[in-house]
Order: structure tokens, then sequence, then C-alpha cells
């Protein structure tokens, strides 16, 4: 349990929620009409890990740990349920699979109906995805050209392949943010973020492509005319049907009726919680840095970028359209990197003590250490890391991808396990800077990368993810912006603000501001160089 709060005394009505599930947690954030937050609750959840690339989660515990953070958090603000104007709910991009009724259906080995989420980060599909993008379907070209393991309609044809009897008995297959919505509401209607961005669904043209589900094998689904996948798609931030049913009102202690805003996946909950700021989103990357990373860029006209999923309309700020490019692991290849040092345990006996976790321990070591964080990269020491540990998101699409380390010895000490950390987040800023510059060939200019995250927050990151991409990165004042970005979606559905663009504008603020350091900018460029070497030469390793 963690939780957090500020002793603000009475609060005004117009309170909005926001709640964020992500790989691990699930998260309640209580914020007032001005975008404050109020207080924080967090309840862990759990992950069961299966043969191969297999990781599910339940529904229902995911349900649970949502009514109890939730119920903390209002606890902790101070709020009565009469006060709040609405909830909204992001989540990752997991497939969660229910029968007749809404009871949930086994999805692996365990034959445990509990088990009935194929997590994002599962790569159980990835034959089921290279297939299909052999086919070429005309609807790839919004995903970059490359369908990912971790997009839905692999899942599902996974599913139909290794695990009949649940593709067939399954009443629904959700996007987790939708099951939310639905569980609070009933509503079966989907978020265009979540159907446009992991199912390929056309939401420029407002349609599903049948003939893409009958070419890839899924012609189930466009026989029943999508009524398991979603027929009635909205906007993010669109007031689900009749609000909270009075069974999800008890459960997460608000009342029946409170407007709940149709969700969003919960990287582009913080796009919108922090891209608004130095003009808005467009020509500001939206970078989400957690256990995996996510990159966001909004335009007013659509960009075909290979590589880079998109360009999604309507899937983050309606109206607008979305390139979506990322990293399969970043802060969880940090902490596999420094799990491999062998000073990584007395290490994190340390970090015990002081109550931090190891990646922040380390930063604040590194920045006791030298004279300015731009000079940490002199900690390098010569290694070099391509941290592609679950392959490779963007801009290669490659699920086969795999990490490189180049430059180690036989140190064993804690300055070693330093250089190694430094080198790590190196790496994740030019992964970073790659796909902007894919980006930057098709047209798409990023003038600030806008941060959000728990494995970005450290001033030490920051300023290194300035360096190695030669961008200006902006924290906005937001200390939950991944929260703030749901209680947007809150205040649309609860007409505090008239639209996601107007909340955007009216709740994100700069909080600072990390440039690029001239003095090291040649040292970054020839390391960025050696980056795509070693990427390069992993790419054509054989056997």
């Amino acid at each position: 349990m963690n939780n957090e709060a500020q002793n603000r005394g009475n609060v005004d009505d117009n309170i909005l929620i926001g709640v964020d599930v992500g790989t691990a947690s699930a998260r309640a954030g209580v914020f007032d009409a001005e975008g404050e937050m109020l207080a924080t609750a967090k309840r862990d959840i759990s992950l069961f890990y299966g043969d191969g690339q297999a990781v599910e989660q339940s529904s229902r515990d995911i349900w649970q740990a949502v009514c109890d953070a939730v119920k903390e958090a209002l606890g902790l603000a101070g709020v009565k349920p009469g006060q709040v104007a609405g909830i909204g709910f992001d989540a990752t991009c997991s497939l969660v699979v229910l029968g007749e009724g809404g009871a949930p259906l086994a999805v692996g080995d365990s034959h445990d109906p509990d088990r009935n989420i194929i997590v994002w980060m599962d790569h159980r599909a990835t034959e089921q995805a290279e297939r299909i993008t052999a086919l070429n379907h005309p609807v790839l070209r919004y995903v970059g050209g490359i369908i990912s393991p971790e997009m839905e309609t692999p899942k599902l044809l996974w599913l139909k392949e290794h695990r009949r009897a649940t593709y067939d008995n399954a009443w629904q297959f959700f996007d987790l943010a939708d099951f939310l919505t639905w569980r609070a509401t009933g509503d079966l209607a989907r978020s265009s973020c979540t159907v446009t961005c992991k199912w390929t669904y056309l939401s420029h043209e407002q349609r599903w492509d049948e003939s893409y589900f009958r070419q890839v094998g899924l012609e189930e689904l466009a026989d029943e005319g999508f009524s398991r996948i979603g027929q009635h798609i909205v906007e993010p931030g669109t007031r689900c049907a009749n609000g909270l049913t009075e069974e999800a009102a008890v459960e997460l202690g608000l009342l029946p009726g409170t407007p709940v805003a149709a969700g969003i996946i919960d990287a582009h909950a913080g796009g919108i919680g922090t891209a608004g700021v130095k003009g808005g989103p467009a020509g500001n990357l939206a970078y989400v840095f957690g256990t995996s990373s996510c990159t966001m860029t909004s335009t007013h006209e659509p960009v075909f970028i290979p590589g880079i999923w998109g360009p999604y309309y309507s899937a983050m700020v309606p109206g607008m359209w979305l390139n979506e490019g990322g990293q399969s692991a970043a802060g969880a290849a940090i902490d596999r990197l420094l799990s491999l040092h062998p000073a990584a345990r007395d290490a994190q006996a340390q970090a015990n003590q002081l109550g931090v976790p190891l990646p922040v321990w380390l930063a604040d070591r590194v920045l006791e250490k030298v004279g300015s964080a731009s000079g940490a990269v002199d900690y390098t020491r010569g290694i070099h890391v391509v941290p592609e540990f679950l392959g490779n998101r963007s801009p290669f699409a490659d699920p086969h991808a795999r990490a490189v380390i180049a430059g180690l010895g036989m140190e064993n000490e804690t300055e070693s396990l330093l250089s190694l950390y430094v080198a790590g987040i190196c790496s994740i800023g030019y992964g970073l800077r790659q796909i902007m510059d894919v980006q930057q060939q098709a047209g798409v200019d990023t003038q600030a990368i806008v941060i959000s995250g728990g494995a970005g927050q450290h001033p030490l990151i920051r300023q290194l993810l300035a360096d190695t991409t030669g961008r200006t990165v902006i924290a906005t004042k937001a200390r939950e912006p991944v929260l703030l970005g749901s209680a947007i979606l809150a205040a649309v559905a609860g007409g505090v603000v008239d639209s996601v663009s107007d909340g955007m504008s009216r709740f994100c603020a700069v909080a600072g501001e990390y440039t690029p350091a001239a003095a090291w900018s040649e040292r970054h460029q020839r390391r960025y160089a050696s980056f795509l070497r070693l990427q390069e030469a992993a790419r054509g390793l054989d056997g």
C-alpha cells in the first residue's frame, strides 16, 4: 500500500477522479476543479508468468484494486461522494476475455479463469503477428506497416488457434481501459483510443475493415458484426451511458449515476496530462517513461512513418492525428541491466535502508560524485548499451531484437555499477533520439520532449535525456501527470471543461526545463553513433 495526501482543508465541488491501471499497480488520484491533486492511493496488482513469453493478470483482482485505491484516496482527500463530478480510467493495452454474464475465461496453460487477461507485454502471439504482417493488408499502413504482438488482433488469433474453447465462448473481448468503463457503467462502448491504436479500427473512417479480419483468420468477428470487440466507438472523455451503476458505486464509494468518461491507454493519459504546455500538443513529443516507454506526437494532418504506429485519428486528442512509438522495455530494461551486476545486491540493500528504489539511489550517488548532471556521461567509462531486452518496438517493430552490452570488465564494486547505470540511462535516450530522427525524416519535427512516468522523475535522468536527444526536456507541475490525464477525461464527462483540448490547456503547466548541454554534444554524438552500430551488428547476428 502506498498513498499520499495534502491537508488542504475543505474542498469544493467538481472534484475529479483519475484512475491509472499500470502493469504492476492500480492508482487513484483525487483532483480539484483547478487540476490540483488532493490525494492519491495505490494498490499492487498481480502478474502471473507462464511458459515462454506468457504474462497474465486477473480482471477481478484489478477491479478490486481500483475500488480500494479510489475509496482510500477519497478518504485521504476528505471528499464526499456527492462532490465528485466525474471519474476517468486509463490502463495498459492488455486483452480482457469475458464469458457470458461477464464471467472471466482462462487464457493460458493454467486454465485458471481468474487469469483472464493477456498482458500487453505478453509476446506469445509473435508468430501470429508475423503472419499478419506478411499479408500486407492496407490497414497495416496505420501501424507503421508491421503489426506488433503487443496488439490485440494477433492475441485474438493466438486464442483462436491455441484456446479455441475460450475464443468461441467469449462474450466480450475488451481492451483493459474499456473493461473498466464497462465494469463501472455496464456500457459496452469502446474508446477510439484503444480500438484505433491496438485493434485496427479506422477511426478516421469510423469503421472496422471487414476484409482485414477475414484475411487474417478472424472472420467470426466480422460475421458477428464486431459485437464482441465493439460496435459503438466514442472519443476519450465521452460520458458513458447512465454513469456509475449502483453496484459499482457501492464498490467505489461513490454515488450511482456519477459521470464516467470513456477511457484511454495509460501512456496516452500521460500525453494528455503533459502535452498541453507551451502551445499545445502539436510540436511537443509526449514521452511516458515507465516500465516501458511511449512517444506520442500529435499532428493536424496524417503522417505515415515506417516502424512507428499510426497515424491514428482522435486516439489521444480528439480531432488530431497521433503517431506513437516507444521502447518495449525502458524502466524495466534499467532494472534488468542493474540486476546483472555483482554489486547490485549490496546496493539494493543500501537503497532499501533509505526506502528508495535502487535506480533512485544510484542517480543520487551519481549526482554526489559529478559536478553537473550532464557530466555524468563521463561515468560511462566506455560502456555501451542497447537496452532491447524485450525487442524493439520502434522504429523497427522487431520483437526478436535483444539487448547488447559492450565494454564490461571484471570490476565488481559500486563505482562500476554506477557506470553501467549511467550507460543504461544514456541508451534509453539514444533509443528515443532514434525514434525522433525517423519521425523528422518523415516531416514531423519535435520542438520539445514533455516527460511523465515514474522512471523519468529524477533530475539526472531528465538532463541526460536532454543531452542524449539534443532536445529540451520539459517537466510539468503535475506530480502525477498520467492520473491528471484521466482526471481531464473525467472533467470532460462531468462538464467541468468543454473538451480534452480545453482541459489540457487549463490544467497543464511547466515546472522546469532541461536544455541540452552544448559542451557534451560531441560526446553524445559519438556515443549515439556507437549505439547505432551495436544495434545494427546485433540485428545481423546468426545462431
